[in-house]
């Protein structure tokens, strides 16, 4: 019967703590923590070395985990530890003034809480960094302590580093590249069956299953992606080529979904056939390179060669049939057939773009894991991405913006600290960093649930202080088991969070308080209570901040991150088509790179990634349908990706092609305008600015237009199609991508515009009013 007990009690912890991290994490503290505490307090006979030693290994073993491979984690926690010693220096020069430790408080948190977004490491570690300064601050002390502090952070860092190695180690686990290299193994076997229709004039046989099983993956990698608080990237080339993939793999999955499973027959068949085929073998030779079963660049080298041949190929056929015979400067005699000739060669076009970005980043990934250490070290050998420094200052740029969930995230945190420490010192209470401590423990995504985690807080508290000075009193003076109930309390404080609930962990912490200060000078309940006057100033303080700086709860700010993210893409989209344009025709203005709405796009989607991560993270009930924010959040991927795909075709153009462009040139304007418009109004919908505009009507009329445009400015001398021409079209039918991309967007947009809308109205009424929305493209 017991053994039975226990199994069952650890298949419920396994339920709850994914992968035992709470427990792994528990462990450690309990066996480090009360060790170093000893040794403080009855070997080095220095209280305040013992507190920030036991309280160090705390905030470096309990607050943070880090993932990856031993030497990362290990390089990681060296540099927390360091980052540490700087912070309790740092604390403790400005914890001589109440007017020094406020703003100084305000300023280090608000640098540890943004700088987050630059990299999930510095993330992961905030909450650790800023319990270490907030001991630091808030327990006054004079210069000449900080070397007995210094000793004991050290202490618990050099434990700290000890224990991830040789403590139970967390496996080396990569969730998102093993989802990466599934994604794009059953994405190539996917393209392989395609390739196999195109040759054999009809779906051969199981091309089902490898369709379903793409997509489940594809759908199974974004939903890793976004199963952490943080954006899972580093500053490493590795990471952040890793980051791209996940949007990659979506949009080549969204890609070969929409290409039709029988199609017109097409006189560029055989070059179709040799794209797809070509794309599958180098999405299947990049996904053995990414798992490292294939070690030979050369063939990786050749086969990327081989797609691009390829698709020169299929360019050249393309321009074959862009002109049947008898075309001349007249009207077309079957612009439908003019149309259907060249859809497969797009639609493969399309396709070997994507596996070609894919297969880009995972080289790029590759070369970078594989550098030797020093290159590592200095940054060297990233070529085909930014630099880790610009690349830092492109994501922290991409937040400083007015409707950035991070930004208000970051001023939130740092002024309710900042004022939590102000108030600690000039009410002058006792144990004052506990003040700050409860306003850290119940800051969360908006300000209804930092009053529910205040009340939690709260909750936890008063059972701690009832157990915890049951617990003293029961005891009495003997130490001895108090030394004895310590590490017990610490994994009961370290693994009840995730196990059993948020009030169960401050109700443990609030106990392991107790412990300790009764160990170091007893004092039985009245610390106890004194906590809790602490704690209750620290949590009206973040309730109130709370309220300030978000006032209309995650949904809201998703809704603004996703009107943000709709109109810049949109407009990174018209952009492209123009410069594009451009490209056929020199002499017309926009001919330089759209880098600045490349920029906004991508900053836009950043702040939409992280709305989606907190929205996630809100505990209670979604009131916006999680299907439906799905939906959208792959179509301003696409949509994004799309423009991208726009670039490439036109960058090569030289703009040689002989023909009048005006009516060409005009067409594909108009269709932009038209298709970047409906987005446009959508984004603005989405931040409640108006109604979703219907269902686009079809493009069959625009299509018709602009091929006869083409066909009347852009053929050659004889006649002939051109290598500018099949770009126009292809051109055309990116938007086209866009415009049913509209048709899948409608439903889910107007479901959660009105969710948003309801739901603003009554935080409206109930918290004033919010954050003006950002008007859209």
């Amino acid at each position: 019967m017991p053994v039975e007990v226990v199994r069952k009690a650890l298949r419920t912890l396994r339920t709850r703590d994914a992968g035992l991290a709470a427990l792994r994490r528990a462990g450690r503290a309990a066996i480090v923590a009360p060790g170093l505490f000893a040794l403080g307090t009855e070997v080095i006979g220095n209280p305040m070395t013992a507190l920030f030693s036991s309280f160090g290994s705390i905030a470096l073993l309990l607050f943070v985990d880090f993932g990856g491979p031993r030497k990362d984690r290990l390089a990681a926690q060296s540099a927390l530890v360091a980052a540490g010693l700087v912070l309790v220096t740092l604390g403790t020069l400005a914890s001589r003034s109440a007017w020094s430790a406020g703003p100084a408080t305000l300023a280090v948190a608000f640098l540890i809480l943004f700088s987050g977004v630059v990299s999930s490491v510095l993330a992961t570690a905030s909450t650790a960094m800023l319990a270490t300064f907030v001991l630091s601050v808030s327990l006054k002390g004079p210069v000449s302590g900080i070397p007995d502090r210094l000793a004991g952070y050290a202490m618990a860092g050099a434990a700290s580093v000890v224990a991830v190695t040789l403590l139970w180690p967390a496996p080396a686990r990569d969730p998102l590249r093993a989802a990466v290299i599934r994604a794009c193994a059953l994405l190539a076997r996917r393209l392989r069956a395609e390739a196999d229709r195109v040759d054999r004039g009809h779906v051969p046989a199981g091309r089902a299953a490898p369709s379903e099983e793409a997509a489940e993956a594809a759908t199974a990698l974004r939903r890793t992606f976004f199963a952490t608080p943080y954006r899972p990237t580093g500053l490493s080339t590795e990471a952040r080529a890793m980051v791209r993939l996940v949007d990659e793999v979506a949009w080549l999955e969204a890609i070969l979904d929409r290409t039709p499973v029988d199609g017109p027959a097409s006189p560029s068949h055989a070059a179709v056939r040799g794209a797809k085929a070509s794309a599958a073998d180098l999405l299947e030779r990049a996904t053995r390179r990414l798992e490292a079963s294939d070690t030979d660049p050369e063939g990786f080298r050749r086969d990327l060669a081989e797609l691009r041949q390829a698709r020169t190929a299929m360019e050249q056929a393309a321009m074959a049939v862009a002109a049947p015979s008898g075309a001349g400067p007249g009207p077309s005699p079957d612009v439908a057939g003019f149309v259907s000739s060249l859809e497969p060669g797009f639609r493969a076009q399309e396709a070997a773009a994507a596996v070609t970005a894919i297969a880009g980043n995972i080289a790029l990934g590759v070369a970078a894991r594989n550098r030797p250490w020093w290159r590592r070290a200095l940054g060297r050998g990233s070529s085909g991405l930014a630099g880790q420094l610009s690349s830092a200052q492109e994501r922290a740029g991409a937040h400083v913006e007015a409707h950035s969930v991070w930004l208000h995230n970051s001023l939130r945190g740092a002024v309710a600290l900042g004022l939590a420490v102000l108030v600690a010192a000039l009410t002058g209470v006792q144990h004052s960093f506990w003040v700050a401590f409860g306003t850290l423990a119940v800051l969360r995504s908006s300000a209804l649930l930092t009053g529910q985690n205040a009340l939690r807080a709260l909750l936890g508290t008063v059972v701690g202080i009832l157990i915890g000075g049951g617990i003293l009193s029961a005891v009495g003076s003997d130490t001895t088991a108090l030394w004895l109930l310590l590490p017990l309390a610490l994994f009961f404080a370290g693994l009840a969070p995730a196990a059993i609930s948020f009030a169960a962990g401050q109700a443990g912490f609030t106990a392991v308080l107790l412990i300790l200060f009764d160990i170091i000078a007893p004092s039985g309940w009245s610390i106890g209570l004194v906590r809790f006057e602490d704690m209750a100033i620290g949590c009206a303080v973040s309730v109130g901040v709370g309220a300030l700086f978000w006032p209309r709860g995650a949904g809201a700010a998703l809704g603004r991150a996703m009107s943000d993210a709709v109109g810049d893409s949109a407009r990174y989209l018209r952009r492209s088509v123009e410069y594009g344009i451009a490209r056929c025709d020199p002499g017309v203005p926009g001919g330089s790179l759209p880098e600045a709405e490349r920029r906004a796009a991508a900053a836009a989607a950043r702040r939409l990634d992280d709305a989606f991560r907190g929205f996630l993270a809100e505990r209670g009930t979604k009131h916006l349908p999680l299907a439906d924010v799905t939906v959208l959040l792959t179509a301003v991927a696409v949509l994004r990706l799309t423009a991208d795909a726009v670039l490439d075709l036109w960058r090569h153009e030289d703009g040689t092609a002989g023909g009048d462009r005006t009516r060409v040139r005009l067409e594909v304007l108009r269709m932009a305008a038209d298709v970047c418009d409906w987005f446009r109004q959508a984004s603005r919908a989405l931040a409640g600015q108006g109604p979703v505009p219907p269902r686009p009507a079809g493009g069959a009329g625009a299509d018709g237009r602009l091929l006869e445009a083409v066909r009347r400015d852009l053929a050659g001398s004889g006649g002939e199609g051109t290598a500018t021409a099949v770009r126009v079209i292809w051109t055309a039918d990116h938007l086209d991508v866009a415009r049913r991309l509209q048709e899948q967007m409608v439903g889910p947009a107007r479901e959660v515009a009105a969710q948003l809308t309801s739901r603003g109205t009554l935080a409206d009424r109930v918290l004033r009013r919010g954050v003006p929305a950002k008007a859209g493209a």
